[in-house]
Order: C-alpha cells, then structure tokens, then sequence
C-alpha cells in the first residue's frame, strides 16, 4: 500500500521520458529526477505518518489559532540540503524573483483557503509555509515532501524554473492540506483523485488570483514551465491535448473519461497504478461542473470540492471515483440546495467524465 508518496509536479511517465531520450545530458537529468524522487518518498511517508508533538519535535512550525500566513522562504542554493538558508524579503519584495513567486503563490493559497473556507494554512492550525528554492542543479521538478515545498530551476531548455506557474505552487501545497484532511491512498483511484483535488485547488488559486472566471480560464496546469507556448503539463479541459509530439516528452496521455481509464500496475514503474494519468478524469468532471455553472469556480464548485476533500467520513483513505461523485454531490445539496444549479453542475460532470 502506498498510503503517501513523494508529490511532484512532474510525473513519472514524464520523467521515464526524460531518461530514454537518448541524450546523454537529457539522461543523467531524468535519471537525478527518480533518485531524487525515490529519497524523498520514505520522508513523505515518515512526515505523513507522525503525530503533533514529534511533527512540533522536528520544527513544524505553528501559530496556533493564528489567522494570519505565515511564509518562509530559502534557498538551497542548487544542493540538496533542506529546508537551505534562510532568505529575507524586503519591503519591495526579494531580490530572487523565484523567492518572490513562491512567497506570492503561497500567500495567493493561503488566502483562497482561509478567505473562502476558513481554513487556516495547510494543517488548519496556522502551521508555517516553507518553501525552499534553487534545489539541486538544473533540477526538474517540484515536490511537497511532508512538511515543506521544493522547487527546481529546470533545465532551462525543457523544463523552466518550477516557481514559474502559481498553480504548481498551489498544487504541491494542497497536497499538503490532502495530508492534514483526507489524506488519500496514493495509489490506484485514490491516488488520482489526490492528485485531481491538487490541480482543482492549483487551478483555482490562479483563477483567483487573476480574477478570471470559469470561461476566461485556460485551464492548463504548468503551462510555463514546461517550455514552448503550445504544451504545458495537464489540460484539465481537454485531458491528453496539454502537449503534442514533444521532441523529447512525446504527447500527453491523460484520458479525459471511464471509456479511457488507463488500468496500470500499482508500481512506481506503474505510476502508482496511474494516479498522474487517470487524475484526468475527476479533472475533467471538476471542469465541466464549473464551466457549466459559470461565474468564479472558487465561489460555487470549489467550495463543494473542499467540503467534499475534507470529509473523511464520505471520503475515506481509499476512496473511489464514484465515492468522490458521491461525496460531491452530498454537499452541492448541503451548500446549494436540491434542484440547485450546483448540483445539476455537478451531476453533469460526473456524468460527462462517465463515472457511475
């Protein structure tokens, strides 16, 4: 069982790419990627695991009923220790600019969680974002490690730098809130729809952050990290069109329905039984509800979404698509009302991701 695993942002089936390129450089990077990928798995798993006081023991930081961010930002300085040293931001802001987009993007998701549903940071109890940049060299990935955020400066030829996209910022972060609610199996469908509920939550903070409604949205996931304006990460629109005919990475494989879930082995050469590939359907679910609703996803939809990621009882460790379907709609008739446009929404996209 896998019940945490290292989050990246950059997923496997990715990564092997990178590996089999057939570039000796291209190679060595893509090969740094899974070691580092396979290290950081066993503190995910560790972190995820421990109770409050040995969480307090290891320096989680808290402020307690605290409604206020707080944000710290360091540099590894392109090795590998964490969380690095420690940066300080001036009153025009820091002088990296990668220390100044994760110090946004962490502020712009603490404020969706806690403006929209009360909560307060990751853990709920006002625990401390730290984030880390410059990890590694020409690292190529993104990743929430239980208890801080790592950022990667990419390759600058496929990948840029990982602090590029607030989604992605958001997205890793809501993989720590998932830690501290639901907690979902990483594995199977539940480790898709852990992924899923991150992209809903990335997508949304970039929404918010630039005011755009559900129509103005692209919708795309990592859309300036991965380089070249015709390819980003995910499409949670149109799943599997995010890139096509990449010279290295191929074309994007996400199914965007049941008709095309992909049955892989629960392995890591599996991608945990294809908790990246499959995410495409609940994000595709997720996107025609809000599109069909209109307005600011953040206001309608994702509040379901939350109430429904937060709610271990109808969403368990190991929950399914259709639990999640079920779980979605339990609380669009507790916010919105039977009859409402929020449950028809929902129904709707359930139905368009052809989930029973």
């Amino acid at each position: 069982m896998c019940r945490a695993s290292i989050h990246c942002i950059i997923p496997p089936y990715m990564v092997d790419k990178l590996v089999e390129s057939g570039s000796k450089t291209i190679s060595a990077r893509g090969v740094e990627n899974k070691f580092r990928s396979y290290r950081f798995r066993s503190d995910r798993i560790f972190f995820s695991a421990v109770s409050d006081s040995v969480r307090a023991s290891l320096g989680f930081r808290r402020k307690a009923r605290t409604a206020k961010p707080v944000l710290e930002v360091y540099t590894a300085g392109n090795k590998t220790s964490l969380p690095g040293r420690l940066l300080k931001r001036g009153r025009s802001g820091y002088t990296d600019k990668d220390a100044e987009r994760v110090y946004q993007g962490g502020l712009h998701t603490w404020n969706l969680y806690y403006d929209m549903f009360g909560r307060n940071s990751i853990d709920g109890n006002g625990m401390a974002i730290i984030q880390s940049i410059h990890y590694g060299v020409k690292y190529q990935n993104a990743f929430w490690n239980g208890r801080q955020m790592v950022y990667g400066d990419g390759d600058g030829t496929i990948f840029g730098s990982f602090t590029s996209d607030v989604d992605i910022i958001a997205h890793e972060l809501t993989h720590g809130v998932m830690q501290y609610s639901s907690n979902l199996d990483y594995q199977n469908q539940s480790g898709a729809l852990n992924e899923s509920f991150s992209d809903v939550f990335g997508i949304m903070v970039k929404q918010r952050m630039l005011n755009q409604d559900v129509k103005a949205s692209d919708w795309l996931i990592g859309a300036n990290v991965l380089i070249g304006d015709e390819y980003a990460i995910r499409s949670m629109k149109e799943p599997g069109s995010a890139y096509r005919n990449h010279p290295v990475l191929g074309s994007d494989p996400q199914p965007a329905t049941m008709a095309e879930y992909k049955e892989l082995p629960n392995t890591p050469e599996g991608d945990w039984g294809g908790v990246h590939i499959n995410s495409g359907i609940p994000n595709f679910a997720f996107y025609v509800a809000a599109f069909n609703r209109g307005g600011y996803a953040w206001n309608t939809i994702g509040r379901i979404w939350y109430t429904a990621m937060t709610d271990t009882a109808r969403m368990p460790h190991d929950a399914t698509f259709t639990m999640a379907k079920e779980a979605t709609l339990y609380h669009a008739r507790q916010l919105f009302g039977e009859g409402s446009l929020e449950l028809n929404a929902v129904s709707q996209g359930w139905k368009e991701a052809g989930v029973e």
